[in-house]
């Protein structure tokens, strides 16, 4: 009895003569007098199966000459060598079972190169193209060795909420989450009468809570979607997207940073031996030279500049940029981009911005205007990690909360990690969406995830 096997496991492991079945999507079919020879791809590898249809099949005349583009089929038959080039075996049929058919007439993915933008516009069908294929695989290896490269250091994965009270930020960009009808009306505090009594959001990040267990369990990490209702329609920006976010008690900022790019290159070297065929494509076709990048960051050290320093750099380059640069202003990705890719030509990491541009949560340096934080910035994306040591003195922190017109009674439960057995700490947050940009070179952060919610879209 034949196994269903993956086309993936197919062309790497099977012996010739072997009865196998296999299972996928149409991508193309060619007729050759008396043969048929069709293209089959499940999503498992890049490659596709050759499948070698002949007329003596009990449905070639009725069914296999009709196939097209998009249908989906059940092959069996035998693993034999293949004269074509570019694949060393294929399989001989013993029977194809059309298990869905597409309309050649409306399938609108067909044999050519679709622009990206096209292919939001059809959400659901882009995972079966080649590149948005390679992403999900990609994706998916990222997301494993994340997990693992944690559990090696010896972290704990905690689940934070998504439905929060706490802006972690401060910004205010949280989407509200209400039963409350529209018309609603209560004098005082509108949100009195809602399922939480009080006003809720999804999270725009979960390292408030993370500290919690930080401050119990040593070194922990959190990993899911978060949100921010920023009017953004940048190709670096998403209203919905993946954070990972490290926490670790006992720990300064100079240990952040060391996790950080240790994280980073066991990431990227994960990716590199694992998707090897996957990244070629993009090599090839989206971002030229993008291996060799890659292999860079993975095997050298990152440069260090402080925030200072860094201005100082970009003064010093005579550069119109768009936003003009001087101390105390935030770093835009203009600035980023230029400090990795042409002052440095590696990754960059900046340290201790000025107190006045970051979270009150950031510990305050001894000078008093800056802060012990610390953003990684890599060529093509600009930031990719931001970090900082936490502010453990309770008056200090409080201090900074009130400045930052927080309610310090609604935060109690965050300035009591300071009042019972505070210590040093550090994490840092990762835009995954953004690392994944990052791994295959494409240039918009909407074509690296698969459903994208941004301003005025959510499909799917």
């Amino acid at each position: 009895m034949a196994e269903m096997t993956r086309i993936s496991e197919i062309l790497r492991q099977q012996p010739l003569g072997e009865l196998v079945e296999a299972q996928g999507w149409l991508r193309t079919r060619r007729d050759s007098g008396s043969l048929t020879f069709l293209e089959l791809n499940d999503g498992s590898c890049l490659a596709s199966l050759q499948i070698l249809a002949e007329e003596g099949l009990v449905n070639y005349a009725s069914e296999v000459k009709k196939l097209s583009t998009g249908c989906s089929l059940r092959v069996r038959g035998r693993l034999v060598a293949s004269p074509a080039k570019g694949q060393s075996v294929e399989v001989r049929a013993d029977s194809i079972e059309v298990l869905g058919w597409a309309d050649p007439e409306t399938y609108p993915l067909q044999k050519k190169r679709h622009s990206f933008e096209f292919l939001r516009s059809i959400a659901h069908l882009r995972p079966r193209t080649n590149a948005l294929g390679a992403v999900a695989r990609i994706r998916s290896a990222l997301n494993f060795a994340i997990h693992s490269f944690f559990r090696e250091q010896g972290f704990i994965l905690v689940q934070t909420p998504i439905i929060t009270t706490s802006d972690c930020e401060g910004a205010g960009e949280m989407f509200t989450v209400t039963t409350l009808a529209p018309e609603h009306g209560h004098k005082g505090d509108p949100y009195a009468d809602d399922f939480f009594g009080r006003r809720a959001g999804l999270t725009v990040s979960g390292q408030l809570q993370a500290e919690i267990f930080a401050l119990s369990h040593g070194r922990v990490y959190t990993f899911g979607p978060t949100f921010r209702a920023e009017n953004s329609n940048t190709s670096r920006h998403l209203a919905e997207f993946w954070m990972l976010e490290p926490e670790m008690a006992f720990c300064d900022l100079r240990g952040d940073m060391e996790m950080a790019e240790a994280m980073i290159k066991a990431l990227i070297a994960s990716v590199l031996a694992e998707c090897s065929e996957d990244l070629v494509l993009f090599d090839q076709h989206v971002a030229k030279g993008l291996i060799d990048r890659l292999t860079q960051v993975r095997d050298c050290p990152f440069v260090h500049l402080t925030y200072t320093e860094a201005v100082a750099e970009l003064q010093r380059s005579r550069r119109e940029f768009a936003f003009p640069v001087q101390w105390g202003t935030d770093l835009q990705a203009e600035h980023e981009r230029y400090l990795c890719e042409e002052v440095a030509q590696a990754p960059v990491i900046v340290t201790n911005y000025p107190e006045a541009i970051k979270p009150f949560y950031m510990r305050l340096d001894d000078d008093g205007r800056t802060v012990a934080a610390m953003d990684i910035l890599v060529a093509g994306i600009g930031e990719l990690v931001g970090g900082s040591q936490r502010e453990e003195r309770y008056d200090v922190l409080a201090r900074r909360m009130a400045a930052a017109g927080l309610d310090l009674e609604q935060y109690g439960w965050y300035l009591d990690l300071r009042r019972f057995g505070s210590v040093p700490h550090a994490g840092f947050g990762l835009g995954f969406d953004r690392l994944v940009q990052f791994v295959t070179g494409m240039q918009n952060i909407r074509d690296v995830i698969p459903f994208p919610r941004t301003p005025g879209s959510a499909p799917c």
